[in-house]
Parts: structure tokens; sequence; C-alpha cells
């Protein structure tokens, strides 16, 4: 019975659109109902398969129709979990749950929710799909289902200021990374006449033909738009700003990690790629300047949704840089920070969702400040969820970078490659950034002086603090039990994933890897409460020296004349005592702003690059694709 479970929850999902189509686009009290039971109880079908897969270190194989391979060759489209597609199952399902409740008091009062909470569904069934299916065209499928609700409901809210540009941007985008993807799945069948993932694997382990190779790299920088890595990023922040907070929630926690997940299946896996060190220094350099483009963006912003938007995608480029060194305590860190980046990112947006529900709409800045008077719930919310973004210990934050730190750092010792010491330095100045620019928030937002037009302001309604506190309390507990969590539901999904030969024998029949000449990816051994005295006591000194260096960029004194706007003088004037009882709060605007204008040559190049031209962002997609595929032809033929 556990084998139908997979498939049950997909069909699930899709059948609880159905039902609120017919039933629940009238009637709130039937929607409501029919949707909290149907993320329930598919919640409680993928929950089911953690004994059996995760536990039990099983492979869950399931063929539609009964379609099994025919005289050694899969010929139907089958259905494969393993813990790596479980564990992002999970993300995904905990997330969408999490959200769904938050949505019944975030969307009172919208229209059209009936279509709001189908369009929801099938994202989340889409995801689901993504994450079990064992058939290539299958993900496919699951990835333009997912595309295009991910779309609609960015623009959900039509009256909205930029709503539809932005799910303009997003469907041009992601259309062109679907493109991508279709066209190098053509290209696999062209040469291997099967879409099976297991099959393909067993077929793609003598090495890689001139056609499949560029196949692989299209299917990868598909799955990077998808991820939205940088140079695929940009409208990720545009969709963020527009879309409604509990969309923000599932598309950073949730969509963006479904783009990781199909490029770990599609590199360790299916072409099995992740042990040639070219593979190892693309997917890890593609990660570190996301890291960096992402924080360094977010420093500038002066929306919170926009800025919470940058470090989705500075937090996505640690799990990509994770994964990419091609070890297992990497993977480790990388797959950990994913479910974690889940936690603490979801809650910031439900935070930064309630300030702008319970201010009118409100998300500049400039025009926040001292709602922790008025918000004191979501304001402790936001700081757990803060603290574990910046990796502050006892949070979980701290213990996923702590093992990407170590990954990173073990790597350059173990290959006397000076280029992976950089990738760590790169994570360390990146986390003290992400600090700098969550006290810039706090500070703008929660403390300070309130504002004369936020004076009246409410605490947001328990429909949306009960999700807030069950992901702050989540970010605490998976910080402080880390060990357990780590070793017993990160770990399984670590093995699954180079444990190939496991995943192509339970689709194909036992020894069907063996026949085809299939061994698993060698990778060192992790051991996940490795905390040495020594590598502790040098990151240490790294993030202080990474701490000092943010400190000394937002200096503006090097002989250099800022100019100050008249009206806002009395802000960056000296206050004693006595002083005229004037509103000087510290803005957005205002923290950090010698950082920015000490950086001003790097940032009027990213102001070139984010230009808001669709047809710019597509140049960018295009030109990096061309990079991948011209680098994998000279080194990796």
């Amino acid at each position: 019975m556990i084998q139908h479970f997979p498939v049950l929850a997909v069909m699930g999902m899709f059948l609880g659109a159905f039902l609120i189509e017919i039933f629940g686009s009238k009637n709130a009290a039937v929607r409501n109902a029919i949707s909290f039971i149907t993320f329930t109880v598919v919640a409680g079908l993928v929950y089911a398969l953690i004994k059996p897969i995760i536990i039990d270190g099983g492979v869950i194989a399931y063929w539609m129709g009964n379609w099994e391979p025919v005289a050694g060759y899969a010929i139907g489209i089958g259905y494969e979990v393993d813990a790596l597609g479980l564990v992002f199952a999970i993300i995904a399902i905990t997330a969408f749950w999490i959200s769904n409740l938050y949505s019944f008091g975030y969307m009172k009062g919208e229209h059209h929710l009936g279509h709001y909470y189908t369009l929801f569904m099938m994202l989340c069934g889409s995801i689901l799909g993504f994450c079990m299916t064992g058939d290539l065209f299958n993900m496919y499928i699951m990835v333009e289902i997912m595309t295009f609700s991910a779309v609609a409901l960015t623009g959900f809210i039509t009256d909205k200021d930029g709503a539809l540009e932005a799910a303009l941007k997003y469907l041009v985008l992601c259309s062109l990374g679907s493109g991508f993807i279709l066209t190098g799945i053509a290209l696999i069948y062209l040469q291997c006449h099967t879409l099976n993932i297991a099959q393909l694997a067993s077929m793609l382990s003598g090495g890689l033909t001139p056609t499949t190779l560029l196949a692989f790299a299209l299917t990868v920088a598909g799955f990077g738009v998808k991820s939205f890595m940088v140079p695929f990023h940009t409208p990720l922040a545009d969709a963020h700003a527009v879309a409604p907070s509990p969309i923000s929630m599932v598309l950073s926690g949730v969509v963006t990690k479904a783009g990781v997940y199909g490029m770990i299946r599609c590199i360790y896996i299916m072409f099995r790629a992740m042990d040639l060190t070219q593979m190892q220094i693309i997917i890890t350099a593609f990660g570190a300047v996301t890291m960096f483009v992402g924080v360094s963006m977010a420093l500038a912003q002066h929306d919170f949704k926009r800025l919470l938007a940058f470090h989705s995608i500075s937090q996505v480029g640690y799990i990509i840089t994770a994964a990419g060194l091609g070890t297992a305590l990497g993977l480790t860190g990388g797959i950990f920070h994913a479910m974690n980046h889940m936690l603490f990112k979801g809650l910031l947006f439900l935070a930064a969702g309630a300030v702008l529900h319970q201010t009118g709409g409100v998300t500049n800045l400039d025009k926040l400040g001292g709602l922790s008077k008025r918000m004191p719930h979501t304001t402790v919310c936001f700081l757990f969820g803060a603290a574990a973004i910046s990796g502050l210990p006892p949070f979980n934050g701290f213990a996923s970078k702590w093992l990407i730190y170590q990954a990173a750092y073990t790597k350059a010792a173990e290959t006397g490659n000076f280029y992976y010491l950089i990738i760590t330095i790169t994570a360390l100045v990146v986390s003290v950034m992400t600090l700098a620019s969550f006290v810039k928030i706090a500070q703008a937002v929660f403390f300070g002086q309130l504002s004369e037009e936020n004076k009246d302001v409410k605490e947001a309604p328990a429909i949306m603090l009960v999700p807030m506190y069950i992901l702050a309390a989540l970010c605490l507990l998976t910080g402080i039990f880390y060990r357990p969590i780590a070793a017993d539901f990160i770990l399984p999904a670590v093995r699954s994933t180079v444990d190939v030969v496991k995943y192509i024998d339970v689709m194909m029949g036992e020894g069907y890897a063996a026949a085809a000449g299939v061994y698993n990816m060698a990778v060192s051994n992790v051991m996940v409460s490795s905390w040495s005295p020594i590598v502790y006591l040098i990151l240490f000194i790294t993030v202080f020296i990474a701490a000092f260096i943010v400190i000394l960029g937002s200096k503006s004194d090097r002989g250099a004349t800022v100019e100050v706007d008249p009206k806002n003088a009395m802000k960056h004037s000296n206050f004693f005592s006595g002083e005229e009882p004037v509103y000087s709060h510290v803005g957005g605007s205002d923290m950090l702003w010698g950082y920015k204008y000490d950086f001003k040559p790097y940032y009027r190049v990213m102001e070139e690059l984010h230009s808001g031209r669709v047809t710019d962002y597509c140049n960018m997609v295009v030109i990096a694709t061309a990079i991948i595929v011209v680098f994998m032809f000279m080194f990796m033929r």
C-alpha cells in the first residue's frame, strides 16, 4: 500500500484544486475546509514515507498503469522516491501547509480566492510530482505546471503596481529555462530513446557524446534558471515585491529549491558528473557569485520585500556552492541549508507580510519604524528569522552554514587548491554582510521612532501569528538539535544521492547497474559532529577579518565630499541634550549609505545589469547558457 502514497499525494493536490474550483469559489468556509483538509492529508501521505525511505533506507518505485520495463527497457512513466526526493518533498509540503494556514488571514478580503487556492494547490502538486517522479519528461511537465502557477500567483493581485509586469518578466525568463530543459530532453531522447532517469543513468555511464554533452549543458542551465542563480536571478526581486506574502514564502523556500533539486538530480545521478573537478569549479563559481551579488544587492534596497528577495538569491548561492563541492560534507550542508532556508526565509517573508498587511501595504523602509511598540509578536518572530539567516548560534542557519564553511575549507585543505579557500572566505564575508543588512531592517522597521502614520497600527491576527511562531520555533529547534537532524534526516538523502546503483536497480531490476558497468561516485565520509578547534579558530579569525572589511567599507571619509539633501540634513547631524524634538528616525536609506557610496562603481554596474528591460535579462540568460555550453565542451569531453 505504501508504494501508492507518492502518486496519491500528487493527485490529491490536483484533486483538491479541482474541488475548490467547483465547490469553493463562492463559499469561503467550504474553500478553507477543502484547502486545509487536502494539505493535511497530503502532508500525512508524504510524512508516512519517512519510515520506509529515510529511516529504513528504502527506495519506492511505482509504474503508472503497471507499465513496467519490457526486456530491460523502460517504456512507461515511473515514480521513484529516494531519500533525496523525499527530503525536498517534505520541505515543500511543510512550507505549503504553513503558507496555506497564513493565507486564511492574509488573503481575507481579496477577490477570486477560489482561483488563488486552485493555483496554490496546483503549484504544490507540481513540485511534489517534480521531486518524486523518476521520468525526465514527467519532470518537465511538472516544471511547466509549477512555472505557470507561480506566474499567475505572482501577479494575482492585479491592481497592485507592477504586478503584471513582474509576472511577465517571470514568465519570459522561466520560459527560456523551460525551453533549455525541453531541448536537452529532446537531445537525450534522440540519443538514448528513453526518458527514465534510472535507465539514463546507466546508459550515460560510458561517457558523454557531443549530443548528450550539449543536452547536459542545456539541462543544467535550464534548472539554473528555475533556481534563480545569478545571472538568471533578475525576475525574482520584482516577483517578490508584488506577490502576496504567502506566495513569496513558497517562491523563496520551495520553488527555487525545485531548481536546485533538478540540478542535483541531473548532475549527481543522471549524468554522474559531480566527481569531475571541472564540474565542481563551474558550479561553485556560479554559487559563490550568486551568494555575493544577492547580498550586495540586498544592502542597497529600500523595499522590505525586495531586500528579502535578494537575500533569497544569496542563500540559494550557499546551497549551490555546497552541492558543487562534490563531497558528502558539502552536500550535507547544502541540503540542510535548503531545509533551513525554507524555515527562516519563510518566517521573514511572513513577518514582512504581517507588516504590509497591518500598515496598509507599506514596504518602504524609509516610511516604517518603531513597529516593535505596536507589533511585538511580529518583531520577536522577525528577530528569530534574522538571527537564523545571519548564521548566529543557536539557530539553524548557523548549523548548516558551519557545515558549508567546513566543507569548503576541508576541500581547500585536501586539494591544496587556493580557489576553495576563496570560496570559504566568500561564504564568510557574505554571512557578515547578511547580518549587517538585517541590522538595517530591524532598525528601519521595528526599532527607532514610530512614525505618525503608523501610530494606530495593531498586531497581526492570530491566524497569521500562529504560522510565524511555528516557523520561529522550528528555526530554534533545528539549530539546537542539528546533530540528530543532520545524521538521521539529511545524511540518508546524501547517501541516496551518491548511491546511483541502488537507484537504478530498484527501478530497472536487480543487477541492471552492474550489467551496465555503473558504480557509485566516490565521496569522502561526513562527520556531522566534527568541530575541530583549530578549524574553528581559523574560521573565527576569518569572520573577524570579514567583519572588519565590511565595517571599513561603510566609511566614506576618504577625501570625498558627500552631499546631503538639505531636507534631511538634521538626520545626519550630531544630537546632544536639549536639541529640538524633530523626527530623526534612521531609515533604510540612511543605514549603510556610506558603504553604498564607497562601492559606487560596483553598484553602477549592477544598476546597468538590473535595467528592468526583459530583453536585457533574456540576453543575460542566453549569454550565461552559452558560457556553460562552451565550458563543458572545452573541459568535459
